[in-house]
């Protein structure tokens, strides 16, 4: 007998919109992909999840953010966050004396690819993670 295939390993967790939300996403998407057999995921994850999620608290009114992971292949995951507001992210510009503004910039380097669409509710910020790197 061989097991069925019952669909992605996936994680996913809501949370209250506030400054600590990055640092449990940051956490409970370290914690998956580990769990998974994915440690070379772990570091670009854990930055990319953390500006996702602290845009989210940061720029939107939110009163939850959702945060999720879902292993897309042997060594590849995609990260989601969810948030209620239907304005759709947008990178700033590289000023050398800016102190905001650079992390879709990091994320867009971090990630193979990334976006943004709308849902019904808000948003979805989405990542994909390769273990071979960024684009």
């Amino acid at each position: 007998m061989t097991a069925a295939h019952v669909g992605p390993q996936r994680y996913q967790e809501r949370y209250p919109a506030k400054l600590e939300a990055a640092r449990q996403a940051r956490r409970d998407i370290a914690l998956a992909l580990e769990t998974w057999g994915l440690p070379q995921l772990v570091d670009v994850a854990e930055q990319v999840v953390t500006e996702l999620v602290a845009n989210a608290v940061e720029h939107t009114d939110a009163d939850t953010v959702g945060a999720s992971i879902t292993r897309t292949g042997e060594e590849s995951a995609r990260i989601v966050v969810t948030d209620t507001s239907r304005t759709r992210p947008v990178p700033g510009t590289l000023s050398p004396d800016a102190e905001h503004g650079r992390g879709l910039l990091l994320v867009g380097a971090l990630a193979h690819d990334w976006g943004s669409e709308l849902v019904h509710g808000g948003k979805r910020v989405w990542a994909e993670l390769r273990a071979d790197g960024g684009q």
